[in-house]
């Protein structure tokens, strides 16, 4: 009777003792085989038969936006990625070891995928992954980690700034294929988008409209994420497009500007340098290598055409006006020359009237005909000039001409400009909407 409950006594002990040393995770790890270096879990595919496949499960949640290089056609923005699978060996009851969930252990021990972005193009010092992976009981794995992602994209700049942009994030496994690792989302597309507007830090000039995932049934191995982004005008809308539009009122309203000093033309050169100041400005954002003519681009290159053909317009209105003073100054000096001429011939024809011809004027009458037909021809010819010479002065001829191309110039420039701002808007104006 004293010896069974002695070994009654002891059976209880050594329960008790083996209950309190399965609730440790160094028995939990012992029982997974862990305790000792173990290659066969870093280096295979954790799948009891090699034709089972191993699907990995990818969310990508975007946290900002943080630039967008137009002319090296990449993006920068801030990533949080959540990565988990399924290790069909380390797996456990819960109820054995009082009740462990889950364990943590480090990801160099373990198989990982080799899943990578196919547009990254940033450096290793911009990835924060964990050193750590989360094991729970029925062999369900996941990590986590940050990364300031920086990947390229072909950018559609043709209704910039009210352009919006769709860029591909792809994920690849770099050594399986579709046979042994599929890739998928642990959460829909609704659920990445709410977690990723409601933890967006920062987006700068850009708004997220929207996380889309495509996983192709062919190529199971990857998977797609596109990220579309709208961009924000209003600054491009203040800096570039408002005063392009007011450099061309401005223009237009130099027609009312006298050309007696030439300030028009000076007014004209300083609004068209203004402009390709502007146009260096836009030279600085957008890439060289777009095969299409950004509206943009279009706008300001389309307002650089019209003010410099207003600017040779001007030279040719200030040509016509000085060539016009220039011919009457001419007229002017032609008819003192005659005037002094004539006086010259009136007053000796006059003394010679008075004097001589009247002593021989019973001797020869025949000159005193002649020299009347001269003086009656001086008169002529200077009332003729003078004549010349006041109309002239009063048509001017060149300075009409001047003033009626200005005119049709500015009916044809008027119309041009009303045009093409109505065209440019509505362009935008219907893309926005």
């Amino acid at each position: 009777m004293t010896a069974l409950r002695t070994l009654t006594f002891l059976s209880l002990i050594g329960f008790s003792t083996s209950q309190t040393s399965d609730c440790s995770y160094y028995d939990l790890l012992n029982y997974l085989n862990m305790t000792e270096s173990n290659t066969v879990l870093q280096i295979m595919r954790p799948v009891k038969s090699w034709t089972n496949s191993t699907l990995v499960q990818l969310d990508m949640f975007l946290l900002g936006i943080l630039e967008v290089e137009e002319k090296s056609q990449t993006i920068a923005t801030h990533i949080w990625l959540y990565m988990s699978w399924t290790n069909e060996f380390l797996t456990w009851n819960s109820s054995d070891f009082c009740g462990i969930e889950e364990i943590t252990l480090p990801k160099s021990l373990l198989w990982i995928p080799d899943v990578r972005i196919n547009e990254d193009v940033s450096d290793t010092g911009s990835i924060q992954e964990s050193l750590l992976v989360t094991v729970n009981s029925s062999g369900w794995m996941y990590t986590s980690g940050r990364q300031r992602l920086t990947y390229t994209c072909s950018l559609d700049l043709m209704m910039f700034p009210f352009d919006t942009q769709s860029c591909n994030i792809t994920f690849s496994t770099m050594s399986s294929n579709e046979k042994t690792i599929k890739l998928g989302t642990f959460n829909s597309d609704n659920v990445l988008n709410k977690v990723s507007a409601e933890a967006m830090v920062t987006m700068g000039e850009w708004e997220l409209k929207s996380l889309i995932t495509f996983n192709g049934s062919k190529a199971r191995n990857r998977l797609r994420y596109m990220v579309t982004m709208e961009r924000k005008p209003m600054l491009y809308v203040i800096n570039l497009i408002v005063p392009l539009f007011f450099f061309l009122i401005l223009d237009l309203a130099s027609f009312f500007i006298s050309e007696a000093r030439g300030e028009k033309l000076s007014f004209k050169v300083t609004i068209l340098l203004s402009i390709s100041v502007l146009l260096l400005i836009l030279q600085d954002m957008l890439p060289s290598t777009e095969k299409s003519l950004p509206m943009i681009a279009t706008y300001c290159a389309g307002v650089f055409a019209l003010v410099g053909i207003s600017v040779l317009e001007a030279m040719l209105v200030t040509f016509l006006i000085d060539l016009d003073c220039y011919c009457g100054k001419k007229a002017h000096e032609a008819h003192e020359d005659i005037q002094l001429q004539t006086g010259d011939v009136t007053e000796s024809a006059e003394a010679e009237e008075t004097g001589q011809v009247k002593e021989d004027r019973c001797y020869l009458p025949e000159y005193c005909d002649l020299l009347k037909l001269i003086l009656d021809e001086v008169r002529a010819v200077r009332g003729e000039a003078g004549r010349q010479y006041k109309e002239n002065k009063k048509r001017g001829c060149y300075r009409r001409l001047a003033e009626i191309t200005d005119y049709v110039f500015f009916v044809l420039y008027f119309s041009t400009c009303a045009l093409f701002l109505a065209f440019m808007y509505l362009v935008w104006i219907a893309k926005v909407i």
